[in-house]
């Protein structure tokens, strides 16, 4: 078995659980408020502005027999540039405020995350980094091939308000493809091991802040 494979098969508890979370399963079916939607993207800001800080927290520890890693982690990061900037715009879409959002401060659940990434990269193994990739581009591809579109009917919102969303689904999903090479590269156990233990950790912390969503009379409470 390749160890993308296993990867997928060894946190495949975690994944269940987050796919069957209730909001999710809303999501999937375009049953989301306006501030569930708003929520979310608030808290995906939260994470995205740390993606290209922790790949080049990640890239410059990596050690001379990953180099063919560290290359991808370059690249990876010319194509991560930026992208909270476009959740900033697809907030503002949906009648959030940019500055509040820029100066307010992330769920328990996200700021334990990326808190965990920079440490597992300071002082763990920083390949398990990329268990954070398989976790959140994963996800998002879901989301956004799935349920972007009913949610956007639902909400009767434009176009623009799904620019992060959207994008990454089609993005997402040429970058799960490169994932996938890169994975079955990996060939150290300990390297395998800190991904897999970081995919459940983020997993798990992942599933914790969509619980923490509003939903249902909740978003309308917020809303009002």
């Amino acid at each position: 078995m390749s160890f993308f494979d296993t990867l997928q098969e060894a946190t495949h508890q975690q994944r269940h659980a987050l796919f069957n979370l209730p909001i999710i399963l809303d999501a999937l079916q375009g049953k989301v408020s306006l501030a569930s939607y708003r929520a979310f993207l608030t808290q995906a800001y939260y994470h995205v502005r740390h993606t290209v800080p922790l790949m080049m927290a990640c890239g410059a520890r990596l050690p001379t027999r990953l180099e063919w890693l560290r290359k991808a982690v370059c690249d990876y990061i010319d194509e991560e540039y930026g992208h909270e900037q476009w959740v900033l715009d697809d907030i503002v879409v949906c009648g959030g405020d940019r500055d509040a959002v820029i100066n307010g401060q992330p769920s328990l659940p996200i700021e334990l995350m990326v808190s965990f990434l920079y440490d597992l990269i300071a002082r763990g193994n920083p390949v398990g980094l990329f268990g954070m990739v398989n976790v959140l581009e994963g996800t998002s591809i879901a989301l956004a091939t799935h349920a972007a579109g009913s949610i956007r009917a639902q909400l009767q919102l434009p176009e623009s308000a799904f620019s992060y969303l959207s994008s990454h689904g089609s993005l997402d999903i040429e970058h799960m493809h490169t994932y996938r090479q890169l994975m079955n590269q990996l060939q150290d156990p300990a390297d395998q091991s800190a991904v897999i233990h970081a995919s459940n950790v983020v997993y798990r912390l992942y599933a914790d802040m969509f619980r923490g969503l509003p939903r249902g009379t909740e978003a309308q409470d917020a809303a009002a």
